[in-house]
């Protein structure tokens, strides 16, 4: 957030709102945003890093950051919410991490039966 908030303060917004825009106040082609993050990724990992898949696509931060909320255990309606789609969505797009968790359900189930036992 505070590095958002520098760019909000370095660069302002455009008209419309938008965060991110061309030097000349127009709407960035979608090439425009594979170049930039290309760039970005250069300037940021490792070369054992940029040969992964980490980061590989801007997408992927959206999933990292979904998985690791539903991993938390933040409550899948909240994910579903701040993820911008229905429980549904979440749960069909999701479902191959969510299959992943049996046993830190098990836990959860176990300590809350020792609570009430």
């Amino acid at each position: 957030m505070a590095l958002l908030r520098w760019h909000v303060t370095a660069y302002g917004t455009a008209p419309d709102g938008r965060l991110f825009r061309t030097q000349r106040g127009g709407l960035i082609q979608d090439t425009g945003y594979g170049e930039v993050w290309a760039e970005a990724r250069a300037r940021a990992l490792t070369p054992a890093q940029r040969a992964s898949s980490l980061a590989k696509r801007p997408y992927d931060l959206r999933h990292a950051a979904v998985s690791t909320w539903l991993s938390s255990g933040v409550e899948p309606q909240l994910v579903a919410k701040r993820a911008g789609h229905s429980v549904a969505v979440l749960f069909r797009v999701r479902a191959e991490f969510l299959g992943d968790g049996d046993e830190a359900a098990n836990a959860k189930i176990s300590a809350r039966l020792e609570q009430r036992g």
